[in-house]
């Protein structure tokens, strides 16, 4: 009997152990066993994608595509696996070893050797008629402007497969609208892996990237990076940025950063240049924040251009003594002379009429500590305190711009609201997007909220207008045109902190102040020239708008 019960239970365990790799072979491994299967049988070429163009405004191209060639070889046509390696490796620049390995694996019926090879190589390769050496198109990126908004439009890298992907600005933003989607041909092989002819093939097109159209105008940007990069080393600075938004739009015109790099060569230049200043970059606005703050507090009729407040020493905040930039006092002072003066004796004046939750309520009604959502890839935001940590120090420090971080981009559109009418806009570079079968899709302008009246923003308009034509700057302003503007000077945090020897300079305005076109930020970082954004910013903001007066044919006014 237990002859019997023992091979019972072998039995039972063969079964078993059956069963067991029956459920490996169908369930736990049988995608990976049919692709095998499938592989065996058939042969699949992928066909790239080119990617989608991006545009100026105009539709002159910023960045586009030059033919180019993916090269691979089919090792079961190749006579002579060694002269090929000999031959083909060299005009590829790679190892000729490697060559030869990769085509005399065994199995292998589709080796790719070399993507975006340019056409003089291809025209070279053809002319030794080596078999098995085949070439498809593709496309590779090329930059009829050169390197010009390098750090607006990013570039394109390689993933982890050696796929083609976007990486910063436009092309990481909007890389699964450029890339497209890639084709590939379908065959049956025989068993040396060569395609069957008789049973035909599967070929689907590849759908071609879409094509995006800019705000971006290229004369503008062409002005800016022209201007900037003279800005800065005439200025001795480390770095700038100019941005340039439409008011009514959010449609960003220019933005530029110095330095930068060549997006077609992006790996031979520091990995820090890649993000974008204007987007991503914190800095202390300084004095051209105190408009925000006076157009908070004549909103909320706290006060008016006319309202008096005697200038007459330093202000005392708890334990700290606020003093104005230079030392100097005017005595009694309008909200107007204020801004034309760039008192911080007055702003903390300002500051503490508007009220401590008022203050709070408009910082965040402006954006300033919320990404703006641009569509560009590398955005990032300083933060903000949280409002129960707020003291009356950092109240009255951040009314004239200290103690408080911003970005360019941020800072830039929160003027705007003075520049439109009061209206808080989403930024964006792209105006519309062409697809593969030549769909538009338009983007429209969007509006976030309204942060103060059109009244208010008439009062700030004067206000800005006499600060440029009775300021420190007001020996650059272009003659002929009405500007509105305000210069800012910010000392640099420095491990706890300020650096009285290192500042960033900037001048914000936007023109023609009754009906603006634009508003512009220059920053200029680091000057060694002077420290004073009159002195620095201003010059090269007044420069940069003269030239755009020019170019959109707007005369001076006698």
């Amino acid at each position: 009997m237990w002859r019997v019960n023992v091979l019972f239970f072998l039995i039972l365990c063969a079964f078993t152990l059956i069963i067991v790799r029956l459920f490996y072979w169908q369930i736990l491994s049988g995608d990976a066993l049919r692709q095998q299967a499938y592989d065996q049988y058939n042969l699949e070429l992928t066909l790239p994608a080119q990617r989608g163009q991006i545009k100026f405004s105009d539709n002159a191209p910023l960045v586009m595509n030059e033919p180019s060639y993916l090269v691979y070889a089919q090792p079961k046509e190749i006579n002579s696996k060694e002269q090929f390696s000999r031959l083909i490796a060299p005009i590829l620049s790679l190892d000729e070893q490697s060559v030869f390995s990769d085509i005399s694996a065994e199995g292998r019926v589709w080796v790719p050797l070399a993507k975006k090879v340019d056409s003089a190589a291809v025209d070279t390769l053809q002319q030794l008629h080596e078999l098995g050496l085949g070439f498809e198109p593709m496309s590779k990126r090329y930059y009829p402007e050169a390197s010009m908004a390098a750090q607006l439009t990013g570039f394109v890298g390689s993933d982890q497969y050696g796929n083609d992907k976007g990486y910063f600005g436009l092309e990481g933003f909007y890389d699964r609208e450029l890339r497209g989607k890639d084709g590939y041909i379908q065959a049956e092989k025989d068993v040396n892996g060569a395609p069957i002819p008789i049973e035909g093939e599967t070929r689907i097109e590849a759908e071609n990237g879409s094509t995006l159209t800019l705000s971006i105008d290229r004369t503008i940007q062409r002005i800016v990076e022209s201007r900037l990069s003279d800005g800065v080393a005439a200025y001795g600075a480390k770095s700038g940025s100019v941005v340039i938004m439409d008011p009514s739009t959010g449609g960003i015109l220019a933005m530029a950063s110095y330095p930068s790099y060549d997006p077609l060569n992006y790996d031979a230049f520091d990995k820090s240049l890649y993000v974008n200043p204007v987007v991503a970059d914190a800095y202390e606005p300084g004095s051209t924040f105190k408009v925000l703050v006076m157009s908070a507090a004549i909103n909320e009729h706290v006060v008016t251009p006319e309202t008096i407040m005697d200038e007459n020493g330093p202000v005392q905040v708890g334990p700290y003594l606020i003093r104005t930039w230079n030392n100097q006092y005017h005595g009694p002072q309008t909200m107007t002379q204020i801004i034309q003066n760039s008192s911080n004796v007055g702003m903390v004046f300002v500051e503490n009429k508007l009220g401590r939750d008022k203050m709070l309520q408009y910082i965040h009604s402006f954006g300033i500590g919320a990404l703006t959502n641009i569509d560009l890839q590398d955005e990032a935001t300083p933060l903000l305190r949280s409002d129960s940590d707020w003291k009356d120090i950092d109240l009255a420090t951040a009314s004239f711009g200290q103690g408080i971080a911003v970005t360019p981009l941020q800072m830039v559109r929160a003027v705007s609201v003075i520049a439109n009418g009061g209206w808080l806009m989403e930024p964006h570079v792209v105006q519309s997007i062409i697809d593969s079968r030549g769909r538009m899709i338009d983007i429209p302008p969007k509006r976030i909220r309204q942060v103060v009246s059109k009244e208010t923003t008439d009062f700030m308009k004067a206000i800005m207008i006499n600060a440029v034509d009775n300021g420190e700057a007001k020996f650059a302003k272009p003659k002929g045109y009405t500007i509105a503007g305000k210069t800012g000077t910010a000392q640099i945090p420095v491990a706890g902190h300020y650096d009285a020897t290192k500042t960033i300079a900037s001048f914000i305005g936007f023109a023609p102040a009754d009906h603006p076109l634009f508003v512009m930020l220059v920053t200029i970082n680091q000057p060694t020239s002077s420290q004073w954004g009159s002195e620095t910013a201003a010059p090269l903001f007044f420069t940069i708008a003269h030239d755009i007066f020019m170019y959109k044919g707007i005369p001076p006014q006698p």
